[in-house]
């Protein structure tokens, strides 16, 4: 039984959802999310949602809290939204944003410039800080996970892309000997 997926998903005033089958698609001010959910069932109740495993396998055990944790997401995420800040350490490292390209200078001899995906916005403040906003998660997260991996902080002297929240253990170097 999973404790997550026992949960209900509470949905605020102005998120309409709609349940068709399989699929899902969730509306509110901020946009329109839509996914299809195998292996479970919703019970739409008021303004909250029950998931419940269709069957009593592995199968639908595994994705219940699974369902329930995405679908709280895709309302989340067309009522408030998401983001994530990324912050970059080094000295002449720089970013910015122009449309829907983010450009990157991190030590290379070249710009690396990445083109935002659509549903994603971009802001850059004082160079150093690239500031994502999304109404899907996972994909915010995909793309904040690129950026990064472009120049992950290195542990000896923490240069690099990290997450704002992100902590990077500072190593010894050499000894003198």
């Amino acid at each position: 039984m999973s404790r997550i997926g026992n949960k209900p998903v509470e949905i605020p005033s102005g998120v309409d959802l709609t349940i068709d089958g399989v699929s899902v698609s969730v509306k509110g001010p901020r946009g329109v999310l839509s996914r299809d959910f195998r292996a479970v069932s919703f019970e739409q109740e008021e303004s909250r949602v029950i998931v419940k495993p269709t069957t009593d396998d592995g199968k639908g055990r595994a994705f219940h809290g699974l369902a329930r944790a995405l679908l709280n997401n895709m309302v989340v995420g067309v009522s408030e939204g998401f983001k994530k800040n990324l912050t970059i350490i080094g000295t002449g490292y720089r970013a910015a944003a122009s449309g829907n390209t983010l450009t990157l200078n991190v030590g290379y001899s070249h710009p690396v410039e990445m083109k935002v995906p659509e549903g994603i916005s971009a802001k850059v403040d004082k160079n150093t800080l690239i500031s994502l906003e999304s109404n899907d998660k996972q994909a915010l997260g995909e793309f904040a996970a690129q950026v990064r991996r472009v120049r992950p902080p290195e542990p000896y002297k923490g240069k690099g892309i990290r997450y704002e929240d992100e902590y990077v253990r500072i190593k010894v170097g050499k000894t003198a000997g």
